[in-house]
Protein backbone atom coordinates (compact mmCIF):
# COMPACT_ATOMS: atom_id res chain seq x y z
CA UNK A 1 0.00 0.00 0.00
CA UNK A 2 1.22 3.48 -0.93
CA UNK A 3 -0.01 6.87 0.27
CA UNK A 4 0.65 10.42 -0.85
CA UNK A 5 -0.75 13.74 0.30
CA UNK A 6 -1.43 16.27 -2.46
CA UNK A 7 -3.07 19.66 -2.82
CA UNK A 8 -5.86 19.64 -5.41
CA UNK A 9 -5.20 21.94 -8.37
CA UNK A 10 -7.61 20.97 -11.15
CA UNK A 11 -9.26 23.46 -13.48
CA UNK A 12 -13.05 23.33 -13.66
CA UNK A 13 -13.67 21.69 -10.28
CA UNK A 14 -17.19 23.15 -10.28
CA UNK A 15 -18.42 20.83 -13.02
CA UNK A 16 -18.45 17.05 -13.44
CA UNK A 17 -15.93 16.77 -16.29
CA UNK A 18 -12.80 16.79 -14.08
CA UNK A 19 -14.40 14.24 -11.77
CA UNK A 20 -15.18 11.95 -14.71
CA UNK A 21 -11.61 12.35 -15.96
CA UNK A 22 -10.25 11.51 -12.50
CA UNK A 23 -12.37 8.34 -12.39
CA UNK A 24 -11.13 7.41 -15.89
CA UNK A 25 -7.55 7.96 -14.76
CA UNK A 26 -8.03 5.76 -11.67
CA UNK A 27 -9.65 3.03 -13.76
CA UNK A 28 -6.54 2.70 -15.93
CA UNK A 29 -4.87 0.83 -13.07
CA UNK A 30 -5.47 -2.63 -11.66
CA UNK A 31 -4.70 -1.41 -8.12
CA UNK A 32 -7.36 -0.08 -5.77
CA UNK A 33 -7.30 3.70 -5.66
CA UNK A 34 -8.89 5.67 -2.83
CA UNK A 35 -9.04 9.36 -1.98
CA UNK A 36 -9.08 10.28 1.70
CA UNK A 37 -10.46 13.69 2.68
CA UNK A 38 -11.02 14.45 6.34
CA UNK A 39 -12.90 11.37 7.62
CA UNK A 40 -14.04 10.15 4.17
CA UNK A 41 -12.39 7.22 2.36
CA UNK A 42 -13.78 7.10 -1.21
CA UNK A 43 -13.09 4.73 -4.10
CA UNK A 44 -11.59 6.90 -6.87
CA UNK A 45 -12.97 4.47 -9.46
CA UNK A 46 -16.56 5.32 -8.45
CA UNK A 47 -18.10 8.34 -10.16
CA UNK A 48 -20.79 8.66 -7.49
CA UNK A 49 -18.28 8.37 -4.68
CA UNK A 50 -16.02 11.02 -6.19
CA UNK A 51 -18.94 13.37 -6.82
CA UNK A 52 -19.86 13.08 -3.14
CA UNK A 53 -16.46 14.54 -2.16
CA UNK A 54 -16.97 17.82 -4.07
CA UNK A 55 -13.22 18.44 -4.21
CA UNK A 56 -12.06 22.05 -4.36
CA UNK A 57 -8.78 23.57 -5.43
CA UNK A 58 -6.42 24.07 -2.52
CA UNK A 59 -7.91 21.15 -0.59
CA UNK A 60 -5.48 18.63 0.91
CA UNK A 61 -6.26 14.99 0.08
CA UNK A 62 -4.48 11.69 0.53
CA UNK A 63 -4.26 9.24 -2.36
CA UNK A 64 -4.12 5.60 -1.25
CA UNK A 65 -3.20 2.86 -3.73
CA UNK A 66 -2.85 -0.87 -3.20
CA UNK A 67 -2.02 -3.54 -5.75
CA UNK A 68 0.36 -4.70 -8.44
CA UNK A 69 0.72 -1.28 -10.10
CA UNK A 70 0.26 0.87 -6.99
CA UNK A 71 3.31 3.06 -7.73
CA UNK A 72 2.07 3.90 -11.23
CA UNK A 73 -1.47 4.49 -9.95
CA UNK A 74 -0.22 6.82 -7.22
CA UNK A 75 1.84 8.79 -9.71
CA UNK A 76 -0.91 8.99 -12.36
CA UNK A 77 -3.70 10.06 -10.02
CA UNK A 78 -1.37 12.44 -8.18
CA UNK A 79 -0.35 14.12 -11.42
CA UNK A 80 -3.97 14.49 -12.45
CA UNK A 81 -4.99 16.05 -9.15
CA UNK A 82 -2.12 18.52 -9.06
CA UNK A 83 -1.87 19.70 -12.65
CA UNK A 84 -4.51 22.21 -13.74
CA UNK A 85 -5.41 21.33 -17.32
Amino acid sequence: MKKQEVTVNVSGTDDTRPIAMLVQTANRYDSSVYIDVQSKHVNAKSIMGMMSLALKNGEEVTIVTDGADEEEALKGVGEFLTSAT
